[in-house]
């Protein structure tokens, strides 16, 4: 992929954004001229001095004139000073805009760059276009005040020094956007050699396993040499800056030494030669060094910033209502999984395999299983947040990475995410339209959130979210699911941080939602209990039935009923089950498949079951699926 240069949009916003700061934009150039007073006093001053005091015999004139000279800089100074605050007043609205367009985009889409661009992207723009303020505004204005200098001193100054200064700025001014595209190309290859990295470190040991040493190490290696390759082209294009410095900085000087007979001939004074070359060797080469190293390396990164975080943020943004119109096919279920696959890198053993899976329209489904073998992946792929290797997934005969199957489905993760605001605002989020206070009301007491609205006084009471406990915010977000229009609705141990009688209440009104279907990533086994099938994930030994059916067929849901369910006497452990993070030896008379061994556990209801530890007899013959 190559590096693009700043699209003209991007110029076109810049420009709005700096006219709707107009009165700002007049104060910074107002102090500009005040600040750029000290260049055009500087070889003026110079030159009076030479030629009215020191050159005549008159040193008290001639100190007069640099009196002079030194208050230009004094009143410069004030100007500096005043320059800054203009600045800020135009940089700090910019971090503010592009901050609330990255926030907006990463609540909306859940896009996980989010942070980094807030913390790397958006500081990098803020700071480079506040250097470039002052940068640009430095060179204009400088290079101003030296011109009608050079001119008030005697116009054929001007025409030594002004043509090879022009040249050397409009060569500059063609490097622009070329280096902006090499520096994007640089920065897209630097992201590529980073995913790849990250990708192979964390499959260091599949990579080993399957003998794909040199196709990842060639994989790798390519991605790696074009980095280098964009180095190397963004490299070049310190050359032509270089010359374009040269013609326009040091050339000036050299044309002012070599033609100053000439020029003394045609009536130029020898002080107006000192303030000659005082004005391009003290003001001008300053001031265009400064242009060239500062715009030629922060101004195509502050434009490439700036484009991806525009670019990427009208490029995903939807329409606002486009997700509240699911266009279901009414004679497809709920959600139809077929031949899954699912592997976490190249190489690696498949969390979900080869999984078939229909839910109909109206139905509860449970998924159970060992911690990590997968129940959370699924969940993710069933809500488009992951890619399958393999297979087909359907929500409502749509496919699930589809922006309309997004619409008919709601995931709730286990972390809800609460916001600043009122809890009506957080209640109706996923409507376009507001919500009638009497559904409020009655979603909050069928979910359970009714307390906390007594609570905090009601709908429109502020919501601090860091003030709600854990549950009360899982509270919260499976009201607001419950409110949404979609009728697919993903519990992924959304009430882990509910008592029993809680999850209980809020699991029965999602089943019971007026055309509404329930995935419930089980965590307690009485949630398996009601709902209508169960899912039990065990890798390639997946699977379904109802309850008690399960306990016929499935070893492995005998395991997670009887390590979630109240354990008989023979199988207690040495130690009590309520004290967090003990390791307790379990006896395996009624357990089948836990070989006797050692589980972990951190609370009553959360014994994991003891698996991988060598007796799986009873468990390796499980082998069916839904």
């Amino acid at each position: 992929m190559t590096g693009a240069a700043p699209r003209p949009g991007t110029y076109r916003r810049g420009l709005r954004f700096l006219l709707r700061r107009r009165a700002t934009v007049a104060r910074l150039a107002l102090w500009s001229v005040l600040e750029t007073g000290q260049t055009f006093l500087l070889g003026w001053a110079l030159a009076r001095a030479l030629d009215e005091g020191f050159l005549a015999g008159r040193q008290d004139t001639g100190l007069l004139w640099l009196g002079v000279a030194v208050l230009g800089v004094a009143a410069g100074a004030l100007g500096t000073a005043k320059v800054y605050g203009a600045v800020a007043g135009l940089v700090e609205p910019l971090r503010d805009l592009l901050v609330r367009r990255v926030v907006e985009r990463g609540v909306r889409d859940g896009d996980g760059a989010a942070v980094s661009r807030l913390t790397q992207q958006v500081e990098i723009a803020r700071d480079t276009f506040a250097g470039l303020i002052m940068i640009s505004r430095s060179f204009v204005f400088t290079a101003a005040g030296a011109l009608v200098g050079l001119f008030s001193l005697a116009p054929v100054l001007l025409l030594v020094v002004a043509p090879p200064l022009v040249a050397g700025v409009a060569l500059f001014l063609a490097t622009l956007r070329p280096l902006a595209r090499g520096q994007e190309t640089f920065l897209i290859a630097d992201e590529s050699v980073s995913a790849r990295l990250a990708v192979v470190c964390a499959g260091l040991r599949d990579v080993t396993a399957a003998g794909a040493e040199e196709p990842t190490a060639r994989a790798a290696g390519a991605l790696v040499d074009r980095e280098y390759r964009a180095a190397r082209t963004l490299a070049r294009w310190a050359v032509p800056r270089a010359l374009a410095l040269g013609i326009g900085a040091q050339v000036p000087l050299f044309l002012l030494l070599v033609t100053a007979p000439w020029t003394l001939d045609r009536g130029v004074t020898p002080g107006a030669l000192v303030g000659a070359l005082a004005y391009v060797g003290q003001s001008l080469a300053p001031a265009l060094q400064s242009l060239v190293h500062g715009l030629g390396a922060g101004g195509s990164r502050l434009a490439v910033v700036l484009r991806r975080l525009t670019a990427e943020t009208q490029r995903q943004e939807p329409p606002v209502r486009e997700p509240y119109r699911p266009a279901c096919d009414p004679a497809a279920p709920a959600l139809r999984v077929s031949a899954l696959t699912f592997a976490y890198g190249p190489g690696a053993a498949p969390v979900v395999d080869r999984l078939d899976l229909t839910v109909p329209r109206g139905g509860h489904l449970a998924v159970v299983g060992p911690s990590g073998i997968g129940k959370s992946t699924l969940a993710g792929l069933a809500a488009g947040l992951l890619v399958p290797g393999a297979g087909e997934i359907h929500v409502c005969g749509l496919p699930a990475r589809s922006p309309q199957a997004a619409a008919a489905r709601v995931l709730i993760p286990q972390e809800a995410y609460v916001f600043g605001g009122t809890l009506r605002d957080n209640l109706g989020y996923l409507r376009p339209d507001p919500v009638p206070d009497d559904e409020l009301a009655a979603a909050a007491a069928l979910i359970g959130l009714d307390a906390l609205l007594a609570r905090l006084g009601g709908l429109d009471a502020p919501l601090d979210p860091a003030a709600l406990s854990a549950g009360e915010r899982q509270l919260v977000a499976l009201t607001r699911a419950y409110l949404s229009p979609a009728p697919l609705a993903l519990l992924d141990e959304a009430t882990c941080h509910l008592d029993p009688a809680a999850e209980e209440r809020a699991e029965r009104a999602f089943a019971a939602r007026p055309g509404g279907t329930l995935v419930v990533v089980a965590h307690r086994i009485s949630s398996a209990h009601r709902a209508d099938r169960v899912l039990v994930m065990d890798g390639p030994r997946t699977v379904s039935g109802d309850h008690e059916e399960l306990l016929l067929r499935s070893p492995l849901y005998r395991d997670l009923a009887g390590a979630w369910g109240a354990p008989e006497p023979s199988s207690q452990p040495a130690f009590a089950l309520g004290y967090p993070y003990r390791v307790d030896p379990v006896a395996g008379a009624d357990l089948a498949g836990d070989g006797g061994h050692v589980v972990a556990h951190r609370a009553v209801g959360q014994v994991q079951p003891a698996r991988d530890l060598g007796d799986r007899s009873a468990l390796g013959r499980e082998g069916q699926h839904p």
